[in-house]
């Protein structure tokens, strides 16, 4: 697949494109720990469709870098949904899609509601995977959520952060052998992904996503004015299709459980049976025709 790049403000930020010429673009973004290839057995669905598809790398994975300086200064290695949101406007501002439907996984999903509360005007419908919506002034997760988190708090300590930067492919590999039922991906599935967690910048923006999220790092910033209206976000207006997996063992499939009050303009939830957190590389084509679905009903 050819890689195209885009530069942003931040970014020299790294995109593929494919499917038919004259086909509606949809975006396309992956979670942690992942990469574009995530989307390699739902993207021939699409295309069949008619669809176009755009693929991000997020900062910091594979070809996706930071630029060596911003106003002579280095941009920090920020991990916020705001600013996967901010990068994910400046891509399609790059491309002159004005408007367009959004599948996100993981992180995706979070860069999916960060879109919808700062950009809605620029979102068609969503799909999100894997990843309730949640206003921030929610509480605490649950003691069995706490549990299933149990990565996010370790690199919350020096001695988890210093673990994760001496072999973050390992630690990558320990959420993949938790997050779903035993033998769901080969070991060339996970070298393919890999090699997109190896670059300079990967590190930092992972540490910095979950250390920021728990209050264990300051937020960028850059993005301030961005965070307090995604903060102070109630409900979405897009509508709205969640995917989720029954035996994700990363976010628990009842963390999901009432989560359409928070959206306004239509919301759908599909719980899949015999899948874990990554429902598009467990149950590609159940996934692919849920998006193809949702995509068709929300379609001008």
């Amino acid at each position: 697949m050819r890689v195209h790049e885009v530069k942003t403000p931040v970014l020299r930020l790294a995109y593929e494109e494919s499917g038919p010429k004259k086909g509606e673009r949809l975006l396309l973004v992956h979670g942690w720990p992942d990469s574009p290839r995530t989307w390699d057995k739902v993207l021939p669905v699409l295309h069949e469709a008619g669809y176009r598809t755009v693929v991000p790398y997020l900062r910091g994975y594979g070809p996706s870098e930071y630029r060596d300086s911003f106003f002579g200064k280095k941009p920090r290695r920020t991990g916020q949904p705001v600013a996967f949101a901010q990068d994910m406007i400046d891509l399609a501002d790059a491309l002159g899609m004005r408007s367009f439907h959004f599948i996100g996984h993981d992180w995706g999903a979070r860069t999916a509601h960060a879109l919808s509360a700062l950009f809605p005007q620029r979102l068609k419908s969503m799909v999100t995977i894997s990843v309730p919506f949640q206003p921030a002034s929610q509480e605490a997760p649950s003691f069995p959520q706490a549990r299933a988190f149990w990565y996010q708090w370790l690199l919350c300590t020096e001695p988890g952060a210093k673990k994760f930067r001496e072999d973050p492919v390992a630690f990558g590999k320990a959420q993949w052998d938790a997050w779903s039922p035993h033998g769901w991906y080969t070991a060339a599935d996970l070298a393919e992904a890999a090699r997109s967690w190896t670059g300079k910048d990967f590190e930092g923006t992972v540490l910095h996503s979950y250390r920021s999220r728990w209050g264990h790092a300051e937020k960028d910033p850059r993005y301030a004015v961005l965070q307090t209206r995604f903060e102070a976000t109630a409900h979405l207006s897009t509508p709205t299709l969640l995917i989720h997996g029954m035996e994700d063992n990363c976010t628990l499939a009842e963390t999901t459980d009432g989560a359409g009050q928070y959206f306004t303009n239509g919301y759908r939830r599909i719980l899949l049976e015999h899948s874990g957190h990554f429902p598009q590389r467990e149950q590609p084509k159940e996934t692919a025709a849920a998006i193809l679905e949702h995509l068709q009903e929300h379609s001008a």
